[in-house]
């Protein structure tokens, strides 16, 4: 019998098919446990892909534009990618994943910009928009949202009423007067004036806001061809509610209107100082004003609150409302208040 002669372990591993590949795969399964070796360093592309990431990420949220800065450098970032994968290593998962982000990145970067779009403001709002809204932090869209959606720009030519006491309805306006001059008056007795920048029905709107139904206890003339911005007061309403800071803008701006128009009632010449001391955008205390309001609600109306509390010490706390008025108007104001002939609370 012929024995066979024993073959030695190496030589099969000679002799397999597949040698080069099983040898590849031993020695990446060490390479990936023990990093023994490692790999060349990849393409300048990649590099500056990721500085564009990191400076992208490292940008301070102090900073204005640093939505925009980092949705650029994401982007940045995501081309290069593109590119690094799709000429130099052939990389179809990295090239795909990252056309993916670039389009998300592009999409929130357009969208940033639409935001920070310049709003035009209409040219007869403008000035209202100066004087009355933007010192309190109004921004311009939500100033063209309050206008555009609920508001028209209303007409009144010269001797036309704007409301009739006892008979126009408190319940479905209110307005800021944009060009004229009109004239409130109580039974053919002159109140005081209203001019430009100035809501016609603040008092009316605020001793109203529990009770409707009622009618405005006053006439309001228009002195000059005027024009006014007028709001629904229903949808008026229902947009403040659902705005907490426009609210808050609103029960200032007629607070401070209803006080103006008290203090011109002791003096009737003081609305023209009014109206020209409004030019310089004074703004007063939210406080002060909320305490004049109460009064006023108390009172039911600007002119029985009015005689009902004249004596100066009421006077005195409301000086701060308006820190732009001189103190010879207030004390011109304070020292005709006295001669003033007493009237009842009915008459008014």
């Amino acid at each position: 019998m012929s024995s066979t002669p024993e073959l030695h372990p190496l030589l099969f591993t000679t002799l397999s098919p597949f040698p080069p590949a099983t040898s590849g795969i031993q020695a990446a399964a060490l390479n990936a446990t023990s990093c023994e070796e490692w790999e060349q360093t990849h393409h300048l592309l990649f590099h500056l892909a990721s500085l564009s990431l990191l400076l992208g990420l490292s940008i301070p949220t102090t900073f204005g534009l640093h939505m925009i800065l980092l949705r650029l450098l994401l982007m940045t970032g995501c081309g290069l990618f593109i590119v690094w994968a799709t000429l130099y290593r052939c990389n179809l998962d990295v090239m795909v994943w990252n056309v993916v982000f670039l389009v998300i990145n592009f999409m929130h970067l357009f969208f940033l910009l639409y935001k920070r779009r310049p709003i035009k403001i209409d040219r007869e709002l403008r000035s209202v928009y100066k004087r009355m809204f933007e010192p309190l932090h109004v921004r311009e869209a939500l100033f063209q949202r309050l206008t555009g959606q609920f508001c028209t720009i209303q007409t009144l030519k010269k001797g036309q009423v704007y409301a009739a006491e006892d008979k126009t309805s408190v319940d479905e306006r209110l307005s800021i007067l944009l060009k004229g001059k009109m004239k409130v008056s109580y039974r053919s007795h002159f109140l005081h004036n209203i001019y430009n920048n100035a809501f016609i029905d603040s008092p009316e709107f605020r001793s109203t806001e529990m009770h409707r139904g009622e009618k405005f206890q006053v006439t309001i003339m228009a002195e000059e061809n005027c024009k006014f911005l007028c709001w629904s007061r229903e949808r008026l309403t229902y947009f403040l509610e659902s705005d907490t800071f426009l609210n808050e803008v609103f029960r200032y701006l007629i607070g401070k209107d209803i006080t103006n128009k008290l203090y011109s009632l002791n003096d009737p010449t003081l609305s023209d100082k009014l109206s020209m001391m409004q030019m310089r955008n004074s703004m007063g205390s939210s406080s002060d004003t909320d305490d004049v309001l109460n009064q006023i609600l108390r009172g039911g109306s600007a002119g029985s609150s009015l005689q009902k509390s004249p004596d100066t010490k009421n006077s005195s706390k409301m000086k701060s409302i308006d820190e732009g008025m001189e103190d010879d108007v207030f004390e011109e104001s304070s020292s005709k208040s006295h001669r003033i002939p007493s009237t009842s609370t009915e008459e008014v």
